[in-house]
């Protein structure tokens, strides 16, 4: 061994010990086991034993796992545990090894712990030798072949019942079920866990054995899941007479239960104690030495599967929490919308990662909704989402296309040095004229729900997941329209919602849009009856749901209006302002000059884009007054004043005007700080 690593150790000085000549040549070797560093020296001889070459053994005692079977491994661990705990000097078994080609032999060790003046163990010195020979056809073998078997069978029985046990409350309900005390050979149980210092009790034992006043309890009271957590050693009770002696506080409340014995074992984990179990026995009297030797194998494995669950239960917790601090704290009111929200965390420990929803008030009487997953589920994933999600919010707050919001959030993700990428889906809704503006980055389609129950796949066409369009050079996110009617639901939700195993995602789609058909039409019960699903069919990945209804259409106030930029080179940003207008017009009550209007305010734009250096700010509102009319406005910024003229037989242009003066009721043009504004106006018939 590297002498850097014995000094920074502390070894003692005379470690390893040199055995004598005399132990070789009896076929015997020596280890050399130093408690305060862990490591255990063997030597050549001892080595030989469990068929390990030099090379392969590390001098950490658990490399020998190599050779020795997990069950004679607990119980060897748990008769060092018990020797060094009651103050004995030596020890002493039979075990069996499994040799390099599979095999099974016998073997036998002795142990001498070496003490410092306090008492405390420091060092184990002693033999291992090959007790194949002396055990071979012998009465010894057969019986200790026969204990064998059954401590086997018996702790191979309860780890396999613990080993799906995923929290504390099925460790629980493995250990107390009738199979579970069938193996412990108790009648019944109770269990205690450590927290803050108190044990708290979590499994109560049989009906009617509960002790007012014992849910949390001190380790300094008399009772013996306190004693055993104190000392942390085993107690056993050979018998009535012995409990009601020695805990008579407990006593009286038990006393009727017939309980003739009990061992409370400590739950011990990486050497500190996690709790304490008591098993209660009726019609049996004392503890023989091997039963006491079992019971504490099984309680080292119990605190093991125990400790898992706790580990399991703390890591779900940490990642559950980060996940929701990463989510909007509230949902804000949208005036004109109804909104349901929902978050479903996985099931498996830190497996909770980058499902997230938000929901993002506009200018306008619009709002932004936006679902979306980060790849992986961790705490990085959870981590990355929440990065993800104030920036892209911040983007479409500052007044961006979804288009531009998309591409540009694409481009965080990428330069956020992570290789994990995000699907998402961005719906941008103007709640006065219901048109919805959809940007979807490699995410499922969402769903629409109509006011009368049917429901329908809103496919439309998508880029790459944010941060993969970004590596390619590919961020052109195309813009889908959907015309939301009043009383009409958009379901956005992650893959998680419709992921079944076994099927492709659209059987899951078809499963999802039969149950927002028949579910119920309160927003609210909708979304815990889409979250319940999973459960019922056992998902186990996260779930970010999403449902915005549009509520009735509001006439808008005088003076309201829409608004919308339109770039040069921006065709996307131009058939958005077509949809707005067009849904606007129909929104208002005046469906019948739709065509009109788009064509007037479409001849207005391109002139803008055509004749001047930059783009257009398009805004269509109503006007009250004597006649009630609508108002397009087509503002840029050039100084310069349109003039109608006429096209000519061949001419391909200059007949914008010239249709715009006969489509609407007036226009004209006005001169403004910055350029000019092009409106027209048409009377449209009152609103009911």
């Amino acid at each position: 061994m590297d002498d850097r690593v014995a000094g920074a150790l502390s070894l003692p000085d005379d470690w390893p010990a040199h055995p004598d000549l005399s132990l070789a040549l009896n076929r015997m070797g020596s280890f050399d086991w130093d408690l305060d560093s862990g490591l255990m020296h063997l030597d050549r001889p001892a080595l030989d034993v469990f068929d390990m070459r030099a090379e392969e053994y590390d001098n950490r005692p658990e490399t020998l796992g190599l050779r020795v079977p997990p069950d004679e491994g607990v119980r060897l661990d748990a008769m060092v545990s018990e020797t060094l705990k009651s103050g004995r000097s030596t020890y002493g078994a039979y075990f069996r090894l499994q040799s390099r080609d599979g095999t099974l032999r016998w073997a036998h060790t002795q142990g001498f712990v070496r003490r410092d003046d306090s008492g405390r163990p420091r060092r184990i010195i002693g033999i291992v030798r090959d007790a194949g020979p002396e055990l071979a056809e012998s009465a010894a073998r057969r019986e200790l072949d026969e204990e064998l078997r059954r401590r086997t069978s018996l702790v191979d029985a309860t780890t396999a019942a613990l080993a799906h046990a995923r929290t504390v409350k099925d460790v629980i309900e493995v250990l107390k079920n009738s199979e579970g005390l069938a193996l412990l050979g108790a009648t019944s149980l109770v269990m205690g866990l450590i927290e803050a210092g108190r044990i708290h009790l979590v499994a109560d034992g049989p009906e009617g054995s509960f002790v007012p006043g014992t849910r949390y309890t001190r380790t300094d009271e008399q009772y013996p899941m306190s004693e055993v957590v104190r000392t942390l050693g085993p107690r056993f009770i050979e018998s009535a007479e012995d409990f009601a002696t020695s805990y008579p506080v407990l006593w009286p409340y038990i006393s009727h239960l017939g309980i003739t014995s009990a061992a409370y074992l400590p739950l011990i984990a990486q050497a500190r104690p996690i709790g304490a179990l008591g098993l209660l026995y009726s019609g049996k009297d004392g503890f023989t030495a091997d039963e006491r030797n079992l019971l504490l194998a099984l309680g080292s494995s119990i605190a093991q599967s125990l400790q898992r669950a706790m580990l399991y239960e703390q890591e779900h917790d940490l990642a559950e929490g980060l996940q929701q601090a990463m989510l909007p704290r509230r949902i804000p009111d949208v005036p004109g919308a109804q909104i349901a929200v929902r978050y479903r965390s996985a099931r498996l420990g830190r497996d909770i990662g980058g499902d997230w929803y938000d929901v993002i008030p506009l200018p306008g009487g619009r709002v932004g909704a936006v679902i979306g997953d980060v790849q992986g589920h961790d705490t990085h994933a959870a981590a990355v989402m929440g990065q993800l999600r104030i920036v892209l919010r911040a983007y479409a707050a500052e007044g961006h296309s979804p288009a531009t919001v998309m591409a540009r959030a694409s481009v965080f993700l990428h330069e956020l040095d992570t290789d994990r990428f995000a699907t998402c889906t961005y719906a941008e809704a103007d709640l006065t004229t219901g048109v919805v503006q959809l940007v979807r980055a490699g995410h499922v389609d969402p769903l629409v729900r109509d006011a009368d129950g049917g429901c329908r796949r809103v496919p439309s066409e998508g880029g790459l997941p944010l941060g993969l369009s970004a590596e390619f050079g590919r961020l052109e996110y195309p813009v889908g329209t959907v015309e939301l009617d009043p009383g009409q639901t958009m379901v956005l939700f992650t893959d998680g919602l419709v992921e079944l195993p076994g099927a492709d995602l659209d059987e899951g789609t078809q499963r999802l849009t039969a149950l927002v058909t028949n579910g119920p039409q309160d927003l609210d019960q909708l979304a815990d009856r889409l979250c319940a699903s999973v459960d019922e069919r056992g998902g186990e990945d996260d779930v970010a749901l999403l449902l915005l209804r549009r509520k009735a259409a509001q006439a808008p106030q005088p003076g309201g209006r829409l608004q919308q930029h339109v770039a040069q080179n921006d065709p996307e940003a131009l058939s958005s302002a077509r949809h707005m207008i067009r849904a606007a017009v129909r929104a208002w009550g005046a469906k019948d000059r739709a065509d009109e209007v788009e064509l007037a305010a479409d001849e207005l734009v391109t002139n803008a884009l055509m004749h001047t250096d930059g783009g257009a700010i398009v805004t269509i509102r109503v006007l009250t007054g004597p006649e009630r009319r609508l108002r397009v406005d087509v503002e840029d910024r050039s100084s310069a004043l349109p003039r109608r003229r006429e096209a000519g037989e061949a001419g391909v242009s200059g007949r914008g005007l010239l249709l715009v003066d006969q489509l609407a009721d007036a226009w004209g043009v006005e001169s403004r700080g910055t350029g000019k504004c092009v409106w027209s106006e048409f009377v449209v018939p009152p609103r009911d």
